[in-house]
């Protein structure tokens, strides 16, 4: 699936011109050039420790950039907060948590302080009741009005993840960050929030930017891929970007990337990275 009109948007929802990025005095990010247009749905990939995570805080204003330039909707990153929705990592919620999935969504009303709530109003208001009317259009989007009242401890993953998206959907933003949400979940919830999420960015025209290490569950849905390796990153289709002749080209040693049966892609001979794209190093 592509959404038709994504690279026809004059602002980008992310770009980035030479940005070098150093976390503890090591260099994360070193001369990244990308731009992923407004709308797209976008996997940012690599395996552990190419700065994936490192990227995403940048883009909320959470880390400081060393040099070049990062722009989040066209602005500065900490000037875009309040468009941009944030889904940090997480492991899920303990069994024994009682906060309802409602309640969790309603903490979003305040995103762009990620995840510090504005009290609700003790009295009926207009604003009042606004607010409870997109908590409630969030969780609809979803598709968890049905269990959104229970604790939240007491759900599945999938279930509690779709709660955790309409938490940083609730205020609307243009630009959506998620870091690894499918990591703890199994394949059939994988392959669901892809879904999910891909019709999320087409029906409210927002920009997904996901980390993952496996494409294989989004890849049937995704716009674009981001790749990042030695500090560089490759950014494009996912049929121009996950080649053998690419990824050879930005790891700097032999890679191969084949297709197994079903269409699972699996990259060979890429360092450092057992387990990207349900792969392993031979």
């Amino acid at each position: 699936m592509t959404h038709s009109t994504v690279d026809h948007v004059a602002v980008a929802a992310l770009s980035a011109e030479d940005l070098v990025v150093e976390v503890g005095g090591r260099r994360i990010l070193d001369g990244v050039n990308l731009t992923i247009p407004a709308g797209a749905f976008t996997a940012v990939l690599g395996p552990n420790g190419v700065g994936k995570s490192t990227l995403i805080r940048a883009s909320l204003g959470l880390q400081r950039c060393s040099s070049g330039r990062l722009s989040v909707l066209g602005r500065a990153p900490r000037e875009a907060r309040s468009e941009v929705g944030y889904l940090p990592q997480r492991h899920g919620f303990d069994a024994t948590t009682r906060l309802r999935g409602v309640d969790l969504v309603r903490l979003g009303l305040d995103g762009d302080r990620f995840g510090a709530p504005l009290p609700f109003a003790t009295r009926f208001s207009a604003a009042a009741r606004a607010r409870v009317d997109q908590v409630e259009a969030a969780i609809a989007e979803v598709g968890a009005s049905a269990y959104a009242t229970r604790p939240i401890g007491e759900l599945s993953g999938g279930e509690q993840q779709r709660l955790l998206i309409a938490q940083a959907l609730v205020r609307r933003p243009r630009l959506l960050l998620l870091d690894e949400p499918l990591d703890s979940l199994d394949l059939p919830n994988q392959v669901a929030v892809a879904e999910l999420l891909a019709k999320l960015s087409q029906s409210q025209e927002v920009a997904v930017v996901l980390v993952a290490h496996d494409v294989n569950p989004l890849l049937a849905h995704l716009d674009r891929v981001v790749y990042l390796a030695h500090g560089a990153a490759m950014a494009g289709p996912p049929a121009e970007v996950i080649t053998s002749e690419s990824l050879t080209r930005l790891y700097g040693t032999p890679v191969e990337v084949l297709r197994a049966a079903g269409g699972r892609l699996v990259v060979v001979g890429q360092p450092d990275a057992p387990g990207a794209h349900g792969g392993h190093q031979h």
